[in-house]
This record gives C-alpha cells, structure tokens and sequence, in this order.
C-alpha cells in the first residue's frame, strides 16, 4: 500500500487540492479550538486548514512523500503541523488523547479497518469528538469516483458496530458533487460523528 501511494502522489501532486473536504470543513467551522489527530493525513489539506481554524493538529500517514508534501503545505500556509509518517494499523498513542480525531477517505481492508478504527477510538478524549467521512459501497454502482474495491468502501452497520464504545451522533449517507478531470457527477460517502461523554 505505500509504494502504491508514494507512487500516485509522486506522480499526480495534489490529488485533491489544498482546501478542506467540505464535510471536515463545515463540521469543523463549529468545533472549539483543541487538539486533533488527524489519522492516514495524506497530503494535508485538512490538518492544515484545521491548524488554521486554530486547532493543535497530529497528522500521521504511510505515504512519507504526503507527508512531506503536508510538510510544504503546511509551511506555505504558515501554520504549523506536527506530520510523522507511519502505519496507522500499527501506530501506538501511548496512552495520548485528542479532542477530535478525523478519519478521510481511509482505504484499508477489513481487517486493517478494524484496526485502525480501534485506535482511533481509543484517542478519543473524554468529551472528545470522533469525525470519518469515508466512501460508502454504494458508490460502487451508484456514484462516481472512489475506489472500486468493494472491501476498502464502508456501510452505516459496519460503522456502528466499530465504533459502538461511543456515543454515535450522526451515521449516515452524504452526497458530494464530483467535477473534476474527466469524473462528474455525485460520490456517495458516508459520515460519522460521535463522541466521548466527558
């Protein structure tokens, strides 16, 4: 999965730009200022605009050539961004939690989904938020865009039951116009908003 990654990001820059996803972004706008972990980063575009929202931002990924793409991003915006490349399956927090942690576009197997979704419950502090917008399966021969792997795109159920330790605001389908190269039309994703009572 890293030389796949290194090799696209290397090969395409700025995949998705440099602006927040819109969901991150309008979730965001309303979230006191706090720590957040920003797990399979990418190139940065959230946890740069989440920096400049005035948030204390982590952000990890297993592509090192995002990362320091993130790197560059974040210095061209002047903010600053603690960025570590690593995988997110084995990463250990020791002990550490944030106020939010976001979850993008992860696009793992089940078996490293699993994983992945149980450390990032786990570093979600007390009165914490935990926030994934990921694409749905029904994008599959529904949407536009995305991964054509059924294995590495989520449904509401799997969702639930992964993050069933926490309190589960909002689990649901979200639209998302799609303009861009030669793709045009609406990707269907999915949305997560949970949180920690404090």
């Amino acid at each position: 999965m890293q030389g796949f990654w290194d090799e696209r990001y290397g090969r395409e820059g700025m995949l998705w730009g440099a602006e927040p996803n819109a969901v991150v972004a309008d979730i965001g706008a309303g979230l006191p200022a706090g720590s957040v972990l920003d797990l399979a980063c990418g190139q940065g575009r959230n946890a740069v605009w989440l920096a400049l929202q005035g948030h204390d931002v982590t952000g990890i990924d297993l592509s090192p050539v995002a990362i320091e793409q993130a790197r560059r991003l974040a210095e061209d915006t002047g903010v600053a961004v603690d960025l570590s490349w690593g995988d997110i399956t084995e990463w250990d927090p020791a002990g550490r939690t944030w106020d939010l942690v976001l979850l993008s576009y992860l696009q793992v197997p089940p078996d490293a989904r699993l994983v992945a979704h149980a450390k990032a419950v786990a570093a979600v502090a007390p009165g914490g938020t935990l926030l994934l917008v990921a694409h749905h399966r029904d994008n599959l021969e529904h949407g536009v865009g995305g991964p054509q792997d059924a294995e590495v795109l989520y449904t509401e159920d799997e969702l639930a039951a992964d993050f069933a330790e926490l309190e589960i605001l909002r689990n649901e389908i979200v639209e998302r116009r799609v303009e861009r190269d030669d793709v045009q039309g609406t990707a269907i994703d999915v949305l997560v908003l949970a949180s920690r009572p404090a």
